[in-house]
């Protein structure tokens, strides 16, 4: 079995706790959406505020700082065929740490709580959810905390 997750650092230490929430987290992702034994796997980019305004500005002509950024590799139809021999990045996910220590403490929760939410959010964009439409935003949340509450990560 391969493992789900590539975690880079851009500018700021590893950190082996972030690693054990960020697979925690994908591990559960990967059984509710029954893709746990396809071939798939989710590339994370943990970084600073200054580089994620820089991937924002780059691919999505926003010069703004963010907290997640989501680039998916396939659109939601192709994954329904994957070819589960064959080994694909489902998407990159890219978190601003600093963003997430500060949206941790203006929400009023804990920083494993903010990172797992950022880390599942970006993992249904890359399953081709969105939050535009508010429909749709209702269905991605509900989805998002139901990953959530079932590995026990409230607010």
């Amino acid at each position: 079995m391969i493992d789900l997750v590539e975690i880079e650092y851009v500018q700021i230490n590893n950190n082996k706790e972030y690693e054990l929430i960020i697979r925690k987290v994908l591990k559960q992702c990967f059984e509710v959406e029954k893709i746990d034994r396809s071939s798939l796997y989710v590339n994370i980019i943990l970084t600073t505020p200054d580089v994620i305004r820089k991937y924002n500005k780059k691919y999505r002509n926003i010069d703004m700082e963010t907290d997640v950024l989501s680039f998916p590799m396939f659109e939601r139809e192709e994954l329904i065929s994957f070819d589960t021999n064959v080994q694909e990045v489902l998407g990159d996910i890219v978190i601003s740490v600093d963003r997430v220590e500060k949206q941790a403490k203006e929400y009023g929760h804990t920083f494993e709580r903010e990172l797992s939410y950022m880390v599942v959010h970006g993992f249904y964009h890359l399953m081709g959810y969105d939050h535009i439409e508010e429909q749709d935003k209702k269905h991605m949340r509900e989805k998002e905390e139901y990953i959530l509450d079932s590995i026990n990560i409230t607010r």
